[in-house]
């Protein structure tokens, strides 16, 4: 038994696959700091931290941002499932909607 079995001996390099690992890695960061502010702005609004003004900006923005999230998913063939990375025992790393 080696130490490395169970790894294969070569890593795929093909560049279609390495371009949509990418994309699908900067596309979980994304939604995973998008997620992290709308939380943070609902925490805001709950204590009252904000006005009315900045709350409806920061609702259209956050709006805006999930639109364009959802564009640039189907732009490169992913769904949301797929940027929910799957942690193992600790579950996965973005909450299911």
């Amino acid at each position: 038994m080696t130490e490395f079995e169970g790894i294969p001996p070569r890593i795929d390099a093909d560049p279609e696959s390495v371009e949509r690992g990418l994309v699908t890695l900067v596309l979980t960061l994304v939604e995973l700091l998008r997620q992290l502010m709308e939380r943070q702005a609902l925490r805001r609004v709950d204590e009252g931290d904000l006005s009315e003004d900045r709350i409806e900006r920061i609702g259209t923005t956050l709006m805006l941002l999930e639109e364009r999230m959802g564009e640039l998913r189907d732009h490169f063939g992913l769904t949301a499932e797929d940027l929910n990375i799957d942690l193992g025992p600790l579950g996965t790393l973005l909450p299911r909607e």
